[in-house]
């Protein structure tokens, strides 16, 4: 799968820009604060979620513009091309739209479309910060290859916060308007929870028959709550059971928003926030490339890598391994960066191109 074309009106630094890319490497560059980021969140709007800055809808219209903006492209896929888009409208900033061929559809249907996976600068700080970041990490991979996932989480996340809100009530909750959310969030809850441990296992699996190489092996495992073996069954029990102390608490204690995601280091048998920025940058690298390598094998189709200056961040050998890695592997990749020597060792057939001033030129 490719963004063959990419069309921003209104998006963040960008009044109008197009774009034409090939499917393969795609090479941004541009000195710091050109835009080159704000390319690669708008390729990641055209998945479900929040894109790769977590930002709200209106924090990416473009400050001088109507209040609105639109991300549309064509995608090209193994059944043939689409038309894919997403923004809002002025007089409803935080209320995302979106289409494809035409049709209006929600956000979770475009995960049925494309995969993407991410790295960011941002994301250097995943293993020394707290789990929430980690478990938003872990559902974009499990999204690349469960694309009903996002709709069982999103489902979880609304019933569990209508739970927390009438429980707050200072008259009492209906118990049998709890009953029903609390059947929701064990529905969703036991969906989510599955999913993820699939799709760690399957990963991990992975990772570990890997031969030692560049990229540092990551060990992975779901650490803190643990779904019982029958899962729907056990959290319905446990949320019933527990609504006084989360009542007390003021939130929600069980269920998969309380899991976290494990990493370490296999060769060196340490956990990942303890080993240093540059070997937490090759173990997450290490994991996303061996997850697109996955997505392929299970789905027949290669997700769309965004890698935000990575290779500033590699030494040479690492950069070198990881350009032939990609180039091996196929797929479209979007890599921005600030000088174009940092990619001298990809070959001709890359798209490159120069970001500057809210414009987008060929060449680079």
């Amino acid at each position: 799968m490719a963004v063959t074309r990419l069309r921003l009106t209104d998006f963040r630094s960008y009044p109008d820009a197009a774009i034409e890319a090939g499917p393969g490497l795609v090479i941004l560059t541009g000195e710091n604060g050109a835009g080159k980021t704000n390319l690669l969140e708008a390729v990641s709007l055209l998945a479900p979620g929040r894109g790769l800055r977590q930002a709200t809808l209106s924090e990416m219209a473009r400050g001088h513009g109507p209040g609105g903006f639109a991300v549309a492209a064509q995608l090209a896929l193994p059944a043939g091309a689409i038309e894919i888009g997403t923004g809002t409208l002025a007089t409803a900033p935080e209320r995302r739209q979106v289409r494809i061929n035409g049709a209006g559809a929600a956000a979770n249907a475009l995960g049925e479309w494309l995969a993407l996976l991410w790295l960011t600068p941002a994301m250097d700080r995943l293993f020394g910060e707290g789990a929430s970041g980690r478990r938003r990490f872990l559902d974009r991979l499990v999204l690349a290859l469960e694309p009903g996932h996002g709709q069982h989480a999103a489902r979880y996340e609304a019933a569990m916060r209508a739970r927390n809100k009438l429980l707050a009530e200072p008259e009492g909750a209906d118990p049998a308007w709890l009953a029903a959310l609390e059947a929701g969030m064990a529905e969703h809850g036991a969906a989510v929870a599955a999913a993820r441990d699939r799709t760690v296992a399957a990963l991990a699996a992975r990772l570990a028959g890997q031969p030692a190489g560049p990229f540092a092996r990551a060990g992975l495992a779901i650490e803190g709550w643990r779904p019982a073996p029958n899962a729907h069954a056990a959290l319905a029990a446990d949320l019933r059971a527990g609504r006084g102390r989360d009542a007390a608490a003021g939130r929600t204690l069980a269920g998969p928003h309380r899991s976290d995601l494990a990493v370490t280091h296999l060769d060196k048998a340490q956990a990942a926030g303890r080993c240093s920025t540059g070997e937490q940058k090759a173990l997450l690298l290490g994991i996303v490339l061996a997850h697109a390598d996955l997505v392929a094998e299970a789905s027949g189709r290669r997700p769309i890598l965004l890698l935000d200056e990575v290779a500033a961040h590699l030494d040479p050998l690492r950069r070198a391994a990881l350009f032939d890695r990609l180039a091996a592997a196929g797929g479209q990749v979007w890599m921005t960066g600030t000088e174009a020597a940092l990619f001298d060792g990809i070959g001709a057939k890359a798209t490159r191109l120069t970001v500057s001033g809210g414009a987008v030129m060929e060449g680079g």
